[in-house]
């Protein structure tokens, strides 16, 4: 969020002029002040961004990243997605622009930098900005080259072909618990589950095939019971993993030894979230 405006004609400033950490864009070379973000903006920001990150063709996405797209600009979306090459072995600002870029606007927005920062991005090459309004209908804008802007609100979904596999929920841009749901989606989607209900399916899978072997009804029915539980507990070991998230042989041994279904089920949902694997509720403390 800017809160200043630039001169008119061309300032004094390059992009390579600033350091990481500045809180300054830069405009035609001057330097427009970013004001730390409020509670709510920074909750917001962060959820979303963990939506979007977390989708299984993204490779490489961003908070508050730089792009200069010429010596005097530099712009730094709230979240922005861009190639993992954009990235590799870049000790400064990225050049060029993200194919997608997100805005939270909230109170004390300075709408005409703003409409510029949209603007210069689309100029540039970015394909998608989806600018999030946190004052007033909840509601996103969404802003593409020679195309005019469209709104979008609950209920809708945001679509960015060749950018993101799956559609993003509006919703999932302002809730934290709608935000996890499609989270949770995609954590496992790069673990190969399409998604919940495939977990269970393959769990089912497994305890039909377990309780065949058996050859006994109770064993059929005791099987695919074991093998739903075991199933969802190896996904929420998986999708701690598939997070980047240390799991330790203690924690690992207590999630796939646990045999109460609903616990189960709640660290799946809590396993697309914590920050440590030993932050999943109920857990038991480490000895």
């Amino acid at each position: 969020m800017s809160s200043n405006k630039p001169l008119l004609g061309p300032g004094p400033f390059r992009a390579d002029q600033l350091r990481d950490g500045d809180r300054y864009e830069l405009v035609d070379g001057h330097p427009s002040y970013c004001a730390p973000s409020g509670p709510e903006h920074a909750n917001r920001n962060l959820s979303g961004g963990a939506v979007i990150e977390s989708d299984p063709d993204v490779d490489w996405a961003g908070v508050d990243a730089g792009f200069a797209p010429e010596a005097g600009t530099l712009w730094a979306p709230d979240i922005a997605v861009a190639p993992a090459a954009a990235a590799a072995g870049v000790s400064g600002w990225m050049p060029g622009v993200p194919p997608l870029a997100l805005e939270y606007a909230g109170k004390g927005q300075d709408e005409e930098m703003l409409r510029r920062k949209v603007a210069d991005l689309l100029a540039h090459g970015t394909r998608l900005v989806w600018v999030v309004r946190l004052l007033g209908p909840r509601r996103v804008e969404v802003h593409a080259p020679g195309v005019p802007v469209r709104t979008l609100g609950p209920g809708d979904r945001l679509e960015a072909p060749g950018i993101l596999r799956n559609p993003v929920p509006v919703e999932a841009l302002y809730d934290r618990a709608a935000g996890h749901q499609a989270t949770l989606r995609n954590l496992l989607q790069r673990q190969g589950y399409a998604d919940l209900d495939a977990v269970l399916a393959r769990g089912r899978e497994e305890g039909k095939a377990e309780g065949k072997a058996e050859g006994k009804a109770e064993g059929k029915a005791e099987g695919k019971a074991e093998g739903q539980v075991e199933g969802l507990a190896a996904a929420v070991v998986a999708l701690l993993r598939g997070r980047g998230l240390e799991v330790r042989a203690e924690v690992e041994a207590q999630i796939m030894a646990c045999r109460d279904r609903n616990r189960i089920e709640r660290w799946l949902l809590a396993a697309a979230a914590v920050e440590r694997a030993e932050e999943l509720p109920e857990l038991s403390p480490r000895p």
